[in-house]
């Protein structure tokens, strides 16, 4: 009897050109947030800045969901320091995450999946 390993959350999202789409998407909903546009408009500022952070953020998630590129930023807690980020504005981010997977039609176990990961790293970054 043939058995298949399960796909990982990388492959399910679409590997890195899967996952890049879905950061592009999350990052333009987050431009045009009202709870959150504040924080990330002004990335638009420092083009060179603004391509470190998107590539922080896809190598992040690619990385976390099992691919094999490698995430050379800080950590969550150190990235988010002192930005006092409110439950309403996590909330917010979260919510376009998941808008985001569903534009991309992520199946709902994947969606749940990124979900935890995003709730894992709730306390490290909410109120610090």
């Amino acid at each position: 009897m043939e058995t298949t390993s399960p796909k990982s959350l990388y492959e399910r999202l679409g590997g890195l050109s899967g996952i890049t789409a879905i950061v592009d998407d999350i990052v333009d909903a987050h431009m045009t947030n009202p709870a959150v546009k504040s924080r990330f408009l002004p990335l638009k500022d420092n083009p060179e800045h603004f391509a470190k952070v998107r590539e922080h953020l896809i190598n992040f998630l690619a990385s976390g969901s099992g691919g094999s590129e490698q995430y050379t930023g800080r950590d969550m807690p150190t990235a988010h320091r002192g930005m006092n980020i409110s439950n309403g504005e996590y909330m917010s981010v979260i919510d376009d995450i998941m808008s985001a997977l569903a534009k991309h039609n992520i199946d709902d176990e994947s969606k749940k999946d990124v979900l935890f990961i995003a709730y894992s790293l709730k306390e490290t970054m909410v109120g610090k």
